[in-house]
């Protein structure tokens, strides 16, 4: 008689070894992180308190959810996983609160946007960490360059399979996502005629752009462990890709987006990948093939230059029936098909905000360019810029 040890040992020397595991979450569930600008209340340039700023935190308990950046004058803000959208403002405005408090003992002010308006990359520094520094060896001047302020949303799928397949569906809405967070058009003290700069600075990573069009689990487990192997990577961290698998998490990120001036702002961007997950894994209304990705940097610029102005080029069955659409009609048309899959008010309320951006091309970008020309200074619109942040209502065009 074989003893059950021994089953137990033949059975683990035939299974294969998981290279990379992926943990299995919750569907749709969501989260997101928020890089945030700390300036100084002189002349609004970035102030490198990063560090310090993370001792006044209080209650400490919130410590594990803010969070160091690459350079001193940016810090990171980590939601908890939610369900519903609501309670993902509500946790935020805890947040944004424990900040606020902070700030104050370093007389700072805390801001969204997706880019500084007028720092100089040379002149930040890098945060005391040895991956931050490592990637400053590695990577020179762009370690520094990165000093730029986006949203990451992670959607939660139960294995890697949906994940992958998920990466590439949400592809197709880069230019959603862009057009609407788009909130960095000055850079270095001038205007980029971007609408997110930002998106740009991010590119110039060598891992950056896209995920191959892998969709089996087990083949991006091959492909990871070849790249990891020869050295290129150390860890998923080393993907720049606009969106990625999180094996770890059990989640798909989404990494175009620029930081929105407000954090009700970015709870809808959140609940937006939310809604499209559900629609995605549910009816599955893409096939991943080779071609899949060609038309994706025309439209990744487009959004980045235009907003919702931009266009957005569609295949057809046919090349004869490929098209072009203003983004905003593209995601109205979206937005309208996502009702049917709300679950309560906040969701429905969620679109609203949204098909109103939509429908008036209203954005953060647009904000910040009237801004300036009415008071004729960044620093003054630097200065607005937080207050907006750090108060208590979203703008106008927002309510």
């Amino acid at each position: 008689m074989i003893e059950d040890t021994q089953i137990d040992s033949a059975t683990a020397a035939a299974a294969p070894q998981e290279i990379l595991p992926f943990t299995s979450s919750s569907p749709f569930t969501m989260g997101i992180e928020l890089e945030l600008q700390l300036v100084n209340r002189r002349n609004y340039n970035l102030a490198s308190d990063a560090v310090d700023l993370l001792t006044w935190i209080e209650p400490r308990d919130l410590q594990k959810q803010i969070k160091l950046e690459m350079t001193q004058g940016m810090i990171e803000l980590n939601s908890d996983v939610h369900t519903r959208v609501d309670h993902l403002i509500e946790e935020l405005k805890g947040l944004r609160a424990a900040l606020n408090r902070g700030a104050q003992y370093l007389n700072i002010d805390v801001s969204g946007g997706g880019a500084h308006p007028f720092q100089h990359w040379n002149e930040q520094r890098i945060t005391p960490s040895e991956r931050f520094h490592h990637l400053h060896e590695k990577y020179g001047y762009l370690a520094k360059t990165f000093t730029v302020f986006g949203q990451h949303i992670h959607v939660g799928v139960p294995n890697g399979d949906d994940a992958l397949y998920l990466t590439h569906a949400f592809s197709r809405f880069v230019p959603h996502f862009i057009a609407l967070s788009a909130a960095s058009p000055f850079y270095q003290g001038a205007d980029t005629k971007f609408d997110s700069s930002r998106s740009n600075v991010v590119r110039a990573f060598p891992l950056s752009g896209t995920a191959p069009t892998l969709t089996r689990w087990s083949d991006f487990e091959a492909y990871y462990d070849e790249l990891l192997r020869m050295g290129i990577i150390g860890s998923m961290k080393d993907f720049y890709w606009d969106i990625r698998p999180k094996p770890e998490y059990g989640t798909v990120e989404i990494r175009v987006c620029d930081t929105p001036l407000t954090i009700e702002h970015a709870a809808h961007l959140g609940c937006y990948a939310q809604l499209l997950a559900r629609w995605i894994l549910t009816e599955r209304p893409f096939v991943i093939a080779n071609d899949f990705y060609l038309l994706y940097q025309y439209n990744r610029f487009e959004a980045s230059r235009y907003g919702l102005n931009g266009s957005i080029a569609l295949h057809g069955n046919n090349p004869a029936d490929s098209s072009k659409l203003p983004i905003h009609e593209h995601l109205l048309g979206h937005l309208q098909d996502l009702q049917r899959y709300t679950q309560n008010d906040a969701e429905q309320l969620t679109l609203k905000r949204l098909r109103h951006m939509a429908e008036g091309r209203l954005s953060d970008a647009a904000w910040l360019r009237q801004t300036f020309t009415e008071r004729g200074s960044l620093n003054d619109m630097m200065r607005l810029s937080s207050e907006l942040w750090m108060g208590q209502k979203p703008p106008p065009y927002f309510q």
